[in-house]
């Protein structure tokens, strides 16, 4: 039965809470325009321009049009209480002509949300090119440079100079990126619990979690545990299982562990609720292995998929920043994300009988992704509930599945898919990669949440991003093509060094010449 429990719309969501309350997890962005205008060019022209652009980005959204448009260091805090009057989180500031260098990027310093420039192009002008010149393409170079002068982070497209229509697209891409900068300033990651033994790959520095803005709540196992027990008996588990029923439908195979997966469901979102603080949005990273299942009774595989497709990451194995950006990916694609191991090659029967021929892949371009089983059911194709195989073997291995039990599983399901990571060194520096790729249409024949992914160049991406830059090996799956909105939130957040598959014929720093 195919339904996703999520309550994730364009970039917001709300999440059921007790007795039918609403927890938001991902920001609303609310943008507002200001023109700029240097004092020597007419002020009507960087004001009209400005109407056009809101005329054209109509189609898209909505956009706060601030009438004031900036000359100077007064307009400029004229303007600045105009948009924040206006509920405005992020902001445009639209070059109508060459504008004032000063002004622009003081406008950019004091307003406390991200920030986007941009630039008008001459329109067309038939035989005369004087009133009507702009010279906006000019002055976002200096605007570029007084942004560097002053410390100033802003968002500027690839090539952000346009006509009205253009500037509008610009926009609209701008907008799934200032919702995770946003969501980042404003968001805590809770944690429960200490890594596994052996999972030192899961373990970075937090420094650069504090730098981006991130608030994190490190908690024991113990105080998970005690939440969960004062949970025994609570009257919302039955309304919690009904759902959890509804949703697995014919996939149901143990229905004997939905009332305990119920009570830790609500343990959960009761928590985050209690343990927000001054923040809005949450993610949790968790222990969820060996000790769990013989003290809880099951694994949380399933409760951490379901709270993921309303909004909330849950990473494995206490990822913090596996968290992150689970996070960052929701608030860029507005839907459910995963959490996955770079896990397993495909085998070679597998790769000829099904891939090779079919597909433009060659076999090192693939690999199967997977983890227990906490993808979200509406992305998993006939999701089942299931036992963690490995966890039986080592804590029941003679009898039938009991405290093993609590994973979703199934093959996900076929399509285009962005994987990446935020990261920080062991030094603490912060990083990150991404790569396109999708999930083929064929069979895993395996268990958990898996599925076989298609990357060009993994291989090589796998060589000498991966391993040379000592990523660790779970990474963030977003459903569809995004690198693009990414690679901007990457570079918004600082970072320099961010890693991708390089097209054939293009070598890494690291590759050796001289292989095949």
């Amino acid at each position: 039965m195919e339904i996703c429990y999520t309550y994730i719309n364009k970039f917001a969501a709300e999440v059921p809470l007790n007795g039918g309350n609403f927890m938001k997890n991902i920001p609303e962005v609310k943008l507002g325009i200001v023109a700029v205008s240097r004092d020597c060019f007419p002020k009507s022209l960087s004001e009209q321009r400005r109407i056009n652009v809101c005329r054209e980005y109509a189609k898209y959204g909505d956009i706060y049009e601030c009438p004031t448009v900036v000359e100077n260091e007064r307009e400029m805090l004229d303007a600045l209480s105009q948009v924040n009057e206006a509920g405005c989180n992020a902001l445009v500031v639209y070059l109508g002509n060459f504008g004032p260098e000063s002004s622009e990027v003081l406008l950019a310093k004091k307003f406390d949300g991200p920030v986007m420039f941009a630039a008008a192009a001459e329109e067309p002008c038939g035989r005369e090119l004087i009133d009507s010149r702009g010279d906006a393409y000019c002055g976002m170079l200096n605007a570029s440079y007084n942004l560097a002068l002053r410390n100033v982070k802003a968002y500027i497209p690839e090539y952000p100079v346009g006509t009205p229509d253009e500037v509008a697209n610009m926009i609209s891409e701008f907008v799934p990126v200032a919702a995770a900068v946003i969501g980042l300033r404003n968001l805590k990651v809770i944690t429960f619990g200490p890594r596994p033994q052996d999972f030192l790959a899961c373990n970075a520095p937090i420094k650069q979690l504090y730098n981006m803005g991130v608030e994190i709540e490190e908690n024991s196992e113990l105080d998970l545990f005690e939440s969960f027990n004062k949970h025994a008996g609570d009257e919302r588990i039955p309304a919690v299982i009904a759902d959890m029923e509804n949703e697995l439908g014919a996939g149901n195979k143990m229905s004997g562990i939905l009332p305990r997966l119920a009570q830790y469901e609500l343990t959960l979102l009761d928590w985050a609720e209690a343990h927000k603080g001054s923040r809005e949005y949450i993610a949790f990273a968790n222990k969820c292995w060996p000790a769990f299942q013989t003290q809880f009774g099951f694994v949380p595989c399933y409760v951490n998929s379901r709270l993921t497709a309303q909004g909330i990451p849950v990473a494995c194995e206490v990822d913090i920043y596996g968290a992150v950006s689970e996070y960052v990916g929701i608030c860029v694609s507005g839907k459910p994300v995963t959490l996955l191991d770079i896990n397993n090659s495909v085998p070679a029967d597998i790769y000829n009988e099904e891939i090779a021929g079919r597909y433009p892949y060659t076999l090192k371009d693939t690999f199967m992704g997977f983890h227990c089983g906490n993808t979200a059911s509406c992305m998993v194709k006939e999701p089942e509930m299931k036992f963690q195989r490995i966890m039986k073997r080592n804590l029941e291995p003679d009898g039938e599945p009991n405290i093993s039990r609590g994973t979703i599983e199934g093959d996900i399901k076929a399509g285009d898919i962005t994987f990446f990571r935020i990261q920080s060194t062991a030094d603490a520096k912060l990083r990150g990669y991404i790569a396109q790729g999708e999930v083929l249409p064929v069979g895993t024949r395996s268990f958990g949440s898996i599925g076989i992914f298609a990357i060009n160049e993994m291989g090589r991406f796998y060589r000498h991003v991966l391993i040379e830059k000592n990523y660790p090996h779970h990474g963030a799956v977003a459903f569809g093509h995004y690198g693009k909105a990414i690679h901007s939130v990457m570079r918004y957040l600082g970072m320099t060094d961010i890693g991708f598959n390089q097209p054939k014929g293009i070598m890494y720093p690291t590759e050796n010449p001289f292989c095949d």
